[in-house]
């Protein structure tokens, strides 16, 4: 089984069109040791012609040219994609559907239910796809049942995990979170028995998370903002990344102290972060911040990354 990370960054790429942060402005004049990143998604597939698509980025056609397994030419018009699964209903992850409505058919399309619905009403991406392809939706399960359907993965068996995030900020139920706003992946490679844990929002180390992560051999996570109060530093918002739904990397119950945790009775898991802000140090590649994440054995995602499980 191949993942592939076609886009690395959070909302807004790196760099962000409208940002001049240390991290964009030394980007787009060279003076960083740094590359540029599209806006979070993974893509899955057992036989490099048949993919899922894991979050459906505003960068999607980008992602598709840079990728040219994802269009496999074996007619006039074709598609690599086979299928979309959603971890949530942000823009960043939802709006690429926009860019496939060209598709023959109705796409299949996995989301909890309550991705659905905020797809569905507040940022009606569904009723707009109507008047094109169609969506065929596939609800997911919350209780551990793997989600059918995906017959294309030949020996792979993927699980949705609730995870304590946040609804998108256009969603009415931003403030009052339900089950299903934010799920991660328990990716399972039957044949080779090795697993991967994808969830590239997080905002809380909950335990039945852990148990998964503990399992995994590879984990790729949430590595949005280095700091709780980082955008709040640099002026670029008055929110603190717990309020955004994320799981700070840095200090006492950070993301790095939860990566540690996973180092047991000898198994480690490779450590990947993924949906990386255009704020965060950790872009640097000579930053002390990066550095310190070398020192944990944790790797920072890049576009184009891939894992055999």
């Amino acid at each position: 089984m191949k993942i592939k990370i076609l886009g690395s960054a959070a909302g807004g790429g790196f760099p962000q069109w409208n940002c001049n942060c240390p991290n964009c402005a030394g980007l787009r004049a060279g003076t960083i040791k740094a590359q540029a990143r599209t806006q979070s998604s993974i893509a899955v597939s057992t036989n490099d012609q048949d993919w899922l698509l894991i979050n459906a980025s505003p960068d999607l056609l980008k992602q598709i040219r840079d990728n040219p397994e994802l269009q496999p030419a074996r007619k006039v018009r074709d598609t690599g994609i086979a299928a979309v699964l959603l971890t949530d209903a942000q823009i960043d992850h939802v709006t690429g559907l926009l860019m496939l409505r060209e598709f023959a058919r109705p796409w299949p399309l996995y989301t909890s239910a309550a991705v659905w619905e905020d797809i569905s009403t507040g940022f009606p991406i569904t009723s707009i796809l109507s008047h094109y392809c169609g969506v065929e939706h596939h609800e997911l399960s919350l209780t551990g049942q793997a989600i059918t359907g995906l017959d294309f993965l030949h020996d792979v068996r993927i699980t949705a995990v609730p995870l304590s995030s946040k609804a998108p900020p256009y969603s009415p139920n931003r403030d009052r979170p339900q089950l299903g706003d934010n799920i991660g992946l328990w990716i399972e490679n039957l044949a080779s028995e090795q697993c991967l844990f994808y969830a590239p929002g997080l905002g809380e180390p909950e335990e039945h998370v852990s148990h998964y992560m503990r399992r995994a051999d590879v984990v790729l996570v949430d590595g949005t903002l280095w700091a709780e109060d980082e955008m709040i530093q640099l002026g670029l918002s008055a929110k603190k990344s717990s309020q955004m739904g994320h799981l700070a990397l840095s200090g006492a119950g950070g993301m790095i102290e939860l990566l540690d945790s996973l180092n047991h009775q000898g198994h480690v898991p490779r450590k990947v972060l993924v949906h990386i802000n255009n704020s965060n140090p950790i872009l640097r590649e000579d930053s002390a911040e990066r550095a310190v994440l070398t020192q944990h054995g944790i790797e920072v995602g890049y576009d184009g990354m891939e894992f055999e499980v």
